[in-house]
């Protein structure tokens, strides 16, 4: 189970709309709904790590591993957000760390770690991350980000 993380450290936040045909037959949002939310909250923490300029014709990166928590069901005419960060990089991958929580309660309602690792779709296997990803990272989010890499050269 993945804690609670610290949402001031969080920079990017996204609010996020729930539709009717979101909810299940249970009355909340189905599970399968979350991962949506959160696919946004990564397209939209991307194009800001990016400064605006980010090439969505171009793969760089793919999931490699989901870890979702689901706290609270989400209910229709809940207003939620989505927050995105990255925690920690290492030589080909990178990990974000995203929150669903309702805007004016502030409960959580999710949280989840994605893996995400650089890749060549030409030669379909893994690539060292780019410098520039490893720099815009950096710069997003000021630093505040576990290199992987230097943990394991001590």
């Amino acid at each position: 189970m993945l804690p609670v993380p610290d949402l001031s450290k969080f920079r990017c936040k996204l609010p996020v709309q729930l539709r009717f045909n979101d909810i299940d037959i249970l009355g909340h949002v189905n599970n399968t709904v979350y991962f949506s939310f959160y696919d946004t909250g990564k397209a939209h923490y991307f194009n800001a790590v990016k400064h605006g300029t980010m090439d969505w014709q171009k793969v760089e990166t793919v999931i490699a591993n989901v870890n979702c928590t689901y706290m609270s069901p989400m209910f229709f005419g809940e207003e939620i957000e989505v927050y995105t960060r990255c925690i920690s990089m290492s030589e080909k991958s990178f990990v974000l760390l995203q929150v669903l929580r309702e805007k004016n309660t502030g409960e959580v309602k999710s949280v989840c770690e994605t893996v995400m690792v650089c890749y060549d779709p030409r030669r379909r296997e893994s690539i060292q991350m780019p410098e520039q990803w490893r720099k815009d990272l950096y710069e997003y989010e000021r630093h505040d980000i576990v290199d992987v890499r230097k943990h394991m050269q001590k």
